[in-house]
């Protein structure tokens, strides 16, 4: 099997769920994570900021879209030394005004993904991949970006089967 770094960004605190807010200690997409981690065994990375986002919902999605508005590159907390023992990178993230959150942007544009694998994986509450995958595309030329995986933040504990059935069309499991 590939060697498989499961990369991701994640928010905890209070988040939406359908409609309303709730506060969680573990954001959606790091539940994700956690299962893929267990699944297949993959190394896994948590993208964290230097200045996290706000706890408060709201006042964190006004701090998103003025990133996205500044094309921002959040600093990290730390970054791996490097990616290149990994021939595939599972990156995963919440869907952020259309796209990913800046922090990804910043996690990509440190490394080379030239002939790597990249899978895709969004949480969201209706809104799907918005224009990720062409991002990454624009991003990361020379890797090979599979279609991605959008996933309902609010069924992530629910979600094993849907999760299995993604890494075994990607042939991870």
């Amino acid at each position: 099997m590939a060697n498989v770094l499961m990369v991701f960004f994640s928010r905890a605190d209070e988040n939406y769920f359908g409609g309303s807010m709730r506060y969680i200690e573990v954001g959606n997409t790091e539940i994700v994570a956690g299962k893929i981690k267990d699944m297949i065994g993959a190394d896994i990375f948590k993208m964290e900021m230097k200045t996290p986002y706000a706890k408060d919902y709201n006042t964190c999605i006004a701090q998103a879209k003025e990133h996205k508005k500044q094309n921002a590159r959040p600093e990290f907390v730390a970054l791996p030394e490097s990616i290149d023992e990994y021939d595939t990178v599972i990156l995963g993230y919440p869907n952020y005004w259309g796209t990913m959150p800046m922090a990804v942007f910043t996690f990509l544009d440190a490394f080379d993904f030239s002939g790597k694998t990249i899978l895709p994986l969004c949480t969201n509450e209706g809104s799907g991949m918005g224009s990720s995958e062409s991002d990454l595309k624009k991003l990361c030329p020379g890797a090979d970006i599979k279609k991605g995986f959008p996933l309902n933040g609010s069924s992530v504990n629910r979600a094993d089967a849907q999760i299995e059935g993604w890494l075994k069309s990607n042939g991870l499991m």
